[in-house]
């Protein structure tokens, strides 16, 4: 089938529930060998060729119109915030236009090979964080969007954004295509050895360190010697210092408003106080036992509103204090709001009515490790008004990843970006069927080529959205916070 006679959605979804491709069978009725042939044979039906096409939608929503809906859903006051981070290049743009991106990936025609989506997937929702047993990882760390649906929406936005990093950073045609190359390539390679892994064995692989290190060529090796070590050195200690002083003979959290502020609004007339106390009551009881008991050994200190990130600046993101038997044992969880994922409108809505408890399913399916207070919970303001939200240590072992000379540059961009397919890879082949992800995608270069045409094109489609930005917050229809209050 050429590219320019590409069936549409509906064909496609007809023609894959007539090869019998859908969710109708278990990965124990057939044999890796038949699933890979099915995945194969999906060829037939969405071409590769045709994965490198991007088509807009007819009616496409323009992206202000996009953010204004969602800011109808966030704290007023903090939207200019988020405005600003967005408007600092195409990338922080991209960063914080998931729901922009959403639409555009209901678009496109897709194999259906269901996983556990990131939903939210760029170059730098990666970082390293620490298992259960203090072992540091590399792998997806952004999770607010995650829905099930087909891989190829994951892969799509992460091979776009390597595009629109690479350029903001100023590097060439050449050096753009080799990113997404080996971003694909290596996901071809780990999802053709993850298929053919017993699933026990593949619940326990993880990006270690020494994997990490070999990814890294020589001359790079001392940054990433220093990406390490403060990864490692983000304990609760070092936060301790950091976030909190010393109140007559009592910690606090350090006041830096509008990013780091404590409030005392209400919500729905309940005070916040009040709130929280109920949200770490069912927060720890549904805890697994042994961390429920390590939980309630810490008791709450203070607590107060952290901004964070660009597409979650807006919901209601705080930090927790706690401490053990003293100052000397303190514990820092950050709470966040769960809202409904941004690819909801195109993928139907989560078999979990806790947008938390959706997350938190999310992270455990693709992480695999998340940190042992990882856990979700609801808070009822009244009859009528419920929030989900989901509760995790603030930086224990975490080191994100920025694109910048202190994280992603143009000189170590191709040693992270095979870091970046494996780590996609994993969580695909953890939560859907390896075996047929592989079948489709095949070994050849064809899928690389493909998906570097799609991510092209997707890079002007996003320099286009963010001059209609720019316009906006140019003639005053946008407000944006001033550098000079963030500071």
């Amino acid at each position: 089938m050429s590219a320019n006679k590409k069936p549409s959605l509906a064909q496609t979804n007809i023609k894959i529930a007539e090869l019998n491709l859908s969710k109708s069978f278990t990965d124990r009725e057939l044999s890796i060998k038949k699933r890979h042939s099915l995945g194969k044979a999906l060829r037939k039906v969405v071409s590769i060729e045709a994965q490198g096409i991007y088509t807009p939608p007819k009616h496409r929503l323009g992206p202000i119109e996009i953010l204004k809906k969602q800011a109808m859903q966030r704290i007023p006051s903090l939207i200019p915030i988020r405005y600003e981070r967005m408007l600092q290049s195409p990338f922080a743009f991209y960063r914080g236009g998931a729901a922009i991106m959403s639409q555009d990936l209901a678009n496109q025609p897709t194999t259906n090979i269901t996983v556990q989506l990131c939903g939210d997937m760029h170059v730098s929702n990666f970082g390293l964080f620490g298992t259960a047993e203090h072992r540091l990882v590399f792998g997806i760390n952004d999770f607010d969007e995650t829905l099930p649906g087909s891989w190829e929406w994951d892969m799509k936005r992460l091979v776009a954004s390597a595009v629109i990093a690479c350029e903001t950073l100023g590097g060439n045609e050449a050096l753009c295509k080799r990113m997404v190359t080996r971003i694909t390539s290596e996901y071809q390679k780990r999802m053709e050895q993850y298929a053919q892994m017993p699933y026990l064995e593949l619940a326990q692989q993880f990006i270690g360190e020494k994997d990490i290190r070999k990814h890294f060529s020589k001359e790079h090796q001392k940054t990433l010697d220093t990406y390490l070590k403060i990864a490692k050195s983000q304990t609760n200690l070092q936060i301790l210092q950091k976030l909190t002083t010393l109140v007559g003979k009592n910690r606090k959290i350090i006041n830096k408003p509008p990013l780091i502020e404590h409030f005392t609004e209400t919500r729905h007339g309940v005070p916040l106080i009040d709130l929280i106390d109920k949200a770490l009551i069912n927060y720890a009881g549904s805890l697994l036992a042994d961390r429920e008991v390590l939980f309630r050994r810490y008791s709450l200190q203070d607590y107060a509103r952290k901004v964070v990130g660009v597409g979650s600046v807006g919901t209601n993101c705080l930090v927790l204090y706690f401490e053990g038997d003293s100052q000397a044992d303190p514990l820092f969880l950050q709470y966040k709001e769960a809202q409904e994922s941004v690819l909801t409108p195109y993928l139907g809505k989560s078999i979990y009515h806790n947008m938390g408890r959706r997350v938190v399913a999310g992270q455990r399916l693709l992480q695999g490790a998340p940190d042992i207070l990882l856990n979700y919970g609801a808070v009822q303001y009244d009859i009528v008004n419920t929030q989900g939200f989901y509760l995790r240590q603030l930086r224990d072992m975490k080191g994100g990843i920025e694109v910048g000379p202190d994280g992603v540059s143009l000189e170590n961009f191709p040693d992270y970006a095979k870091l970046f397919g494996w780590a996609l890879a994993l969580g695909h082949a953890r939560s859907g069927d390896a075996a047929m992800i592989s079948g489709y995608c095949g070994k050849s270069i064809a899928l690389n080529e493909a998906l570097y045409r799609f991510a092209k094109a997707y890079a002007k489609q996003n320099q286009l959205d963010y001059e209609v930005f720019c316009k906006a917050v140019k003639s005053g229809e946008l407000t944006v916070a001033k550098k000079k209050t963030l500071k």
